[in-house]
């Protein structure tokens, strides 16, 4: 669902960058001025790390990070 326009991209304070990874939520707008970053996302079991890059800007956190599995058929063994 998105957010409504005259509300504006959801935007947070990032303070003490430098002593630790900064955790933004998976609705975080990406804007000029955190490229270069590297934060910590939640995707429900773990935190995942990311790296924010120019190309990201207008797209949502949470498009770049996966929450379920990739789906594998299992190889059947061969019958002898």
């Amino acid at each position: 669902m998105k957010r409504s326009k005259w509300k504006g991209p959801l935007l947070v304070k990032l303070e003490n960058i430098n002593k630790k990874l900064p955790l933004l939520p998976r609705n975080y707008e990406i804007t000029s001025q955190v490229i270069g970053l590297s934060c910590n996302v939640h995707t429900g079991k773990k935190y995942t790390k990311l790296n924010i890059t120019s190309e990201m800007i207008g797209h949502k956190v949470g498009e770049f990070v996966p929450t379920r599995e990739r789906f594998e058929f299992k190889k059947k063994k061969k019958k002898k």
